[in-house]
């Protein structure tokens, strides 16, 4: 059996879950990187994106920063990196913070176009598997494989104390509890070196990186 403990992140950050988003606009005056990059509000990524977002910049996603992390990502789901990208700006562009939420985030603006005419429920699903690949051991900096070494079912240890406890052959159910009891936070910029605007040629960037955590 798999213990998972709520008192503790489902997914660690590190340099390693940076994901690179270039700015696209027009290109930004040092001044204006300056500007932005020394605001230091206690919502200090936030604020910085809302700041070249006003001057008519918007993100677009390039790639996870780490080479592991992001084919371990396209090993789970060829669009994981995208539709990871585009839950990352929600949290930070409009404050979406939980995993359901930013599921159903996701399927109101439907960034890959996905057909829901039929009510697919894509990025529900997409996350849903991306989390359970998490909670079966999936770490961004180790290649995964997909292998559960004989897994056989899952311990939830909730912070109370109750421990939940799932069979591997109700999967479902597991998915649907992480779905429902997880939330994106913030780690420490400094520490992990994202949220700050640079420059490479004649292109700005900027970092953004995130952790998983029990509500």
């Amino acid at each position: 059996m798999r213990i998972i403990n709520q008192k503790h992140p489902l997914l660690n950050a590190s340099t390693a879950t940076n994901f690179t988003f270039k700015l696209i606009g027009r290109v930004l005056t040092a001044q204006e990187i300056s500007s932005i990059n020394n605001i230091n509000s206690e919502s200090k990524i936030r604020d910085r994106i809302r700041a070249f977002y006003r001057l008519g910049h918007t993100l677009n996603f390039v790639q996870a920063e780490n080479r592991v992390f992001q084919n371990n990502l396209v090993l789970i789901d060829s669009l994981l990196p995208i539709i990871l990208a585009n839950a990352i700006i929600g949290y930070y562009k409009d404050k979406v913070v939980s995993l359901l939420d930013i599921s159903k985030y996701l399927t109101a603006n439907n960034p890959l176009g996905f057909d829901q005419s039929l009510k697919h429920k894509f990025y529900e699903h997409k996350l849903k598997r991306y989390l359970s690949e998490i909670a079966l051991g999936m770490m961004p900096n180790t290649i995964w494989g997909g292998e559960y070494d004989g897994t056989e079912g899952y311990i939830v240890i909730k912070e109370d104390g109750d421990a939940v406890c799932y069979h591997i052959i109700n999967r479902n159910l597991f998915e649907d509890y992480l779905l429902a009891n997880t939330r994106i936070d913030t780690p420490s910029s400094t520490r992990h070196g994202f949220g700050l605007v640079y420059q490479v040629g004649n292109e700005n960037f900027f970092k953004l990186n995130f952790q998983i955590r029990f509500l």
